[in-house]
């Protein structure tokens, strides 16, 4: 018991400074540009974006019929987040969380999902950042964003009628979690932002509330 105390507040010690450490630390944002926001459940983070802007457009891949509501698809907005498949699938939020679960994930897989949500305009708060990108810098977190998606042989619905998953590229461990896409992600886009960021609130400490 000691040493499996020792081995995670170790871990959890190494995601702090982590997440402390800035990349990009010289990034600042635009005055004008693309909003997008950054929003977070308490375990899982993702990035809104709007569905056309900056010659992106994420109608191609997100349809209507993927939904369990095909209604859903005219919200103007797509919160994207990527993770392992059970961890995804099986925990919405924390009372879904369960010892199992946390450390099959933890070990690692490759069966890893993308998770989509139509939704309206966000309200910047406590647990919804919003940031301006410059439209290259949007590009570059657009263009990860889609990367992260695997050939699109299935799709499932999802939580509620607005969301679905898919297949995605990538292997899930305690070292590449859905955190840690997020806050890659963003800092592909060039954003500030740490150098690892394992946990919710590491990605969201960068991101000032307004």
């Amino acid at each position: 018991m000691v040493a499996v105390a020792l081995l995670v507040g170790g871990y959890a010690l190494a995601g702090l400074i982590g997440g402390a450490v800035p990349a990009n630390p010289g990034w600042r944002a635009p005055v004008e540009g693309v909003r997008i926001y950054v929003e977070d459940n308490g375990i899982h983070t993702g990035i809104v974006v709007p569905v056309r802007v900056a010659g992106v457009d994420w109608s191609d891949l997100i349809r209507p019929d993927h939904l369990r509501d095909p209604r859903q698809a005219a919200h103007g907005w797509r919160s994207f987040g990527w993770g392992d498949h059970d961890f995804y699938l099986n925990t919405p939020d924390w009372a879904d969380v369960s010892p199992a679960t946390v450390l099959r994930a933890a070990i690692g897989s490759r069966r890893t999902v993308m998770h989509v949500d139509a939704l309206p305009k966000p309200r910047p708060g406590a647990n919804v950042r919003s940031v301006v990108l410059r439209p290259d810098e949007y590009r570059r977190l657009a263009a990860f964003i889609r990367a992260s998606f695997a050939e699109p042989a299935w799709h499932r619905f999802g939580y509620a009628d607005y969301d679905a998953f898919y297949p995605a590229r990538g292997r899930y461990s305690a070292v590449t979690t859905c955190n840690a896409w997020t806050g890659a992600a963003l800092r592909a886009a060039g954003v500030r932002m740490g150098v690892w960021t394992p946990f919710p609130a590491t990605v969201m400490l960068w991101l000032p509330a307004s």
